[in-house]
Formats: C-alpha cells, structure tokens, sequence
C-alpha cells in the first residue's frame, strides 16, 4: 500500500474557510458605491427583505436590502432600472458567494429617471388617468381655495398676492414639503384630506385645489411624479389644477389634473376672474340692457301709433248699422198695423163662437170637474199621509230596538275587556312576585358563594394574610427583605410586624422600555 505524502499545510473547516473570506472581504471592501442594473426583482419578500441581482454588461452580484432599510429608501427598486447602490461586501456561507447589502440607493442620471418617468407615463395613461373625458371643468368663481404648497416659500406669497389683486377669495393652506422623501406621501395625503372635509362643517371644504411648487430639477420635482400623489390626485373630487415648476417644466401630476398653469402665479389668474374687470362687463351688460329696453318701448309705441291710423273713424263704423235702424224702423210700423187689423179680425171670429155657447153653462160644467178633482186630491193627500206615518212610526220601533241591541253588546264586550283586563293584572302581579323571589333566592345563594370562596372565611380557619405598606399582597418569601414591614390580617384584626433573619432578596424591578417615537403627527 502506497502511503499519501505528508504536507505540513494547516487543515481548514469549510465553516472556518468561509468566516476567514467574509472577514477579508469585509475588511477589503467595507463600503462600496456600485452602478448597475437592476435584474430578477419581484418585489419585497414575505419578511420584509428586498433580494435581486446588480448586473452590467460582463457581471453579475446578489443584492439584498434589509426591511429596515427598504421603508426608507428614496428611489425602490424596480426591474430594468439603472442604479447607483451604496453598501458593503459581504459573503453568504451558505451558497459560497458574495453579495452587496444595500444602504442607499439611487437612480443613475437622468437618464434612468426620464426612462422610468416614460415607463410610468405609459403605464397611468393605459389605465385612463389622463383622458380628458375624465377631467372636471374648473368652478367659474370658486369660495373656498384649497392650496397644497410650502408655507414658508414663495410660491403661496405670489398666489395671495395675485388673488388678492384679481379677485379676494376665502383660501386654506395645506402645508407639505415640496421635495425630499417624505413629499410624496404628505401631498397625497393634503389632496385626500380635502376631500374628506365635509361640505357645511366648521372648516369649509374647497371648491379648486391647487398644488403648487417653485421650479427646479428632474430630482427636485419628482414627488410630484410619484405614483401615490398621481393616483390621489385623479381620486380627487375636487377640481385640481397643477403649478408645478416654471413654463417648461413638466410632471406627470400636470397630466392628471384638471388644468395646468405654467406657474403657480399663472394658477392663480386662472383659479379667479378679474373682479374689476368682471363689474365692468356687469355694468356694460346692464347698460345695454337698459338700452335695448328703451329701444323697445318706442318701437312698440311707433307700432300702436301706426295701429291707431289703420283703424277706421267710429262715424263710418255706425253709418250702415244706423241706416239698416231706420229700414227696421219702417218696417216695424207697416208690420204692426198689419199685426192688429189680423188680431181685430181674429177676435171678432171668437165672439161670433162664443156668442153661440152660453158662458154660465161652461161655467158650472167646468167648476164641478174642479170640485170632483178637489176632492180626490184631497182623499189621496190623506191616504198618503197616512201610510207615510205608519212607514215611519215602524222604522222607528226597528231603530229603538236595534239601538238597544247595540247598547248591550257593547256594554257586554265592555264588561269582557274588563274582565279580561283583572285577569292581566292578576298574572302580572303573579309574574313579578315569582321573579323577585327567584332574584332573591339567586341574591342569597351569591352571598353564601362569596362567604366561602372569600379570604375571610380562610383566615378564620386559622390563616393569615399579608401585606406590605402599600397595601401589596406578599405571596412568596422571595418578596421580603429582613427589616422590610408588614402587616398581618387575622380574622379578629390586623397586627404590624417586622422580617427578621434570613430571606430571599428582592429581585430588581424590571426596567421599562420607553416607547418609540411616533411618526409624523397631524399637519392640521
């Protein structure tokens, strides 16, 4: 059997092989500034953590941003984007390789942000939010102005100003800071909380918004090209109108609103009308209304005048009905002679007739038919008047009974209700009887439970029970100190006293923790 050479070289363990690299690498590169692009990024893990791979053209290395660290990164990762990551070297034992743990990050030049502003542009604008059927027309005078600035900047001084000079409006000011990582969320959340005030309340609620902000960078203006501001702002009810940076700056935020204005000072003209100008199209509008009704007015009386010549003199209006008069006129007299030599002839005839029949006998043959009527009028009147009375005199013997039979059936479901009524009475004094005793029985069996559950019940069978000076109960002898006070409780009273000899000591009392500090209050 051949024998292996002997070599005098130091035998290592995979583990301590491993701890040996991570310690050079570490040393070596201890903090480290890499470009690259960012590949195989699916977002934050399950724990929080961030992993994926820095690539350029001939290389490749693993990536992993804590959570910790990923909550407060400016610019988040995203796939395809070109970085500059800062961070340290470190290894993984447990696959053999190396990797950067990120601590900052951000995007490489301009360029990469104009790639990831194009991308964003055409991702909102796929979904909708910069059609201009979705846009909201602007309120012609608005009351109230709500304006998401920097208080301290001269952006809200130029818009007072400018609505001070065109037209005074009631303006609330939502404070935010306009730039840096914090900006996005504190925009977002002035556009939320002005629709959230309710119409009427104590704060009046804007007609317009308007988020303004002086000019500057790509870097300087992309809170307002994030996301979460973008999406707050198309969610706004509220009219909204976008003055961010100069004339030839441009943010996603001046797709999504409503309007934009070149300049916050251009919003302001374009928030309000000018006033002077405004009374001065109201008077000349009421002067020329004034005019046109004048205007009116005498055409309408030139009209009535030139009516009133068209219409004929009242003489030849009753010329031809006073002559047809004085035709009727004559008529009327030839007819009326005409009229009474026929009626003379025709009485005449009549007294020929009646000459030939005696007037006594018509008379008397005439006066014994009234009679003979009389008296059977007289007969049928009575006949029925009587059976008239007789009808009535019946319906009323039917009525009184019927009347008395009501009377008593009522008076019978009268005397029922009360009945009924007694027997309520007496099973509700009945029930309420029966349940205070079950209370009562339920109250004695609780007092009896709690005398034998109770403490006192334990110290009369020959216990005692103690207490320090604050009124603490002592369950465990590792409580007390020698020289520390108590109190004993007996059944018959209480007796001070005092720990003598040995005992266990105290154990220290834990130390609480203060509470973090909480986040950013409110802006109201």
């Amino acid at each position: 059997m051949v024998e292996s050479p002997r070599s005098n070289a130091l035998e290592l363990s995979v583990s301590e092989l491993s701890g040996a690299l991570k310690r050079a690498i570490e040393d070596q590169f201890g903090h480290v500034r890499l470009r690259g692009e960012i590949s195989n990024y699916r977002g934050p893990h399950s724990s929080g953590h961030a992993y994926f791979c820095l690539k350029d053209a001939n290389a490749r290395i693993d990536a992993v941003v804590w959570k910790g660290t990923f909550s407060r990164l400016k610019t988040k990762p995203q796939e395809g984007l070109e970085v500059i990551a800062t961070g340290k070297i470190t290894t993984f034992p447990g696959k053999s390789s190396y990797q950067i743990v990120i601590e900052q990050m951000e995007p490489a030049g301009v360029g990469a942000l104009m790639a990831l502003l194009e991308e964003r542009r055409k991702k909102l604008a796929a979904e909708g939010l910069f059609d201009e059927a979705r846009k909201k027309k602007l309120p012609y005078l608005p009351r109230v102005i709500g304006i998401v600035t920097s208080p301290t900047g001269a952006v809200i001084r130029d818009i007072l100003h400018r609505l001070s000079d065109r037209f005074p409006r009631h303006v609330l000011v939502w404070p935010v800071r306009v730039q840096g990582e914090t900006s996005a969320a504190e925009v977002a959340a002035a556009i939320r909380g002005f629709n959230l005030l309710p119409p009427g309340g104590d704060i009046p609620r804007p007609d317009l918004l308007i988020i303004a902000r002086g000019g500057g960078s790509l870097e300087d203006l992309w809170s307002f090209n994030e996301e979460e501001v973008l999406r707050a702002a198309a969610d706004s009810i509220i009219p909204l109108i976008s003055a961010i940076g100069h004339e030839t700056d441009t943010t996603l935020l001046d797709h999504v609103a409503d309007l934009r204005a070149p300049t916050p000072t251009g919003a302001a003209e374009k928030a309000v009308p000018v006033r002077s100008e405004l009374l001065a199209n109201i008077n000349a509008l009421a002067r020329r209304h004034d005019e046109a009704a004048f205007r009116l007015l005498d055409r309408r009386r030139g009209d009535l005048r030139a009516l009133a010549r068209a219409l004929p003199q009242a003489e030849n209006l009753l010329a031809i009905p006073r002559q047809r008069q004085d035709r009727a006129a004559e008529r009327l007299s030839a007819a009326l002679r005409s009229f009474v030599g026929m009626r003379r002839l025709a009485l005449a005839e009549a007294s020929r007739l009646l000459a030939r029949h005696a007037p006594q006998a018509e008379l008397q043959r005439v006066t014994g038919r009234l009679n003979t009527l009389k008296f059977r009028l007289e007969a049928a009147g009575r006949a029925f008047f009587e059976r008239r009375r007789e009808r009535f005199e019946t319906l009323g013997a039917r009525f009184d009974a019927a009347f008395a039979g009501r009377v008593r059936l009522l008076g019978q479901d009268l005397q029922g209700r009360r009945e009924r009524a007694q027997n309520f009475s007496k099973r509700l004094d009945g029930a309420f009887l029966a349940a205070l005793a079950r209370r009562r029985d339920r109250l004695v069996h609780a007092e009896k439970l709690l005398g034998a559950v109770g403490y006192e019940a334990v110290l009369k069978r020959g216990f005692a029970l103690a207490r320090d000076n604050e009124g603490g109960i002592i369950r465990s002898a590792k409580q007390l100190g020698p020289g520390d006070a108590l109190n004993l409780h007996f059944a018959d009273g209480k007796v001070a006293a005092t720990v003598n000899g040995d005992a266990h000591p105290k154990k220290p009392a834990p130390v609480k923790k203060a509470p973090p500090p909480g986040g950013q209050g409110s802006l109201f």
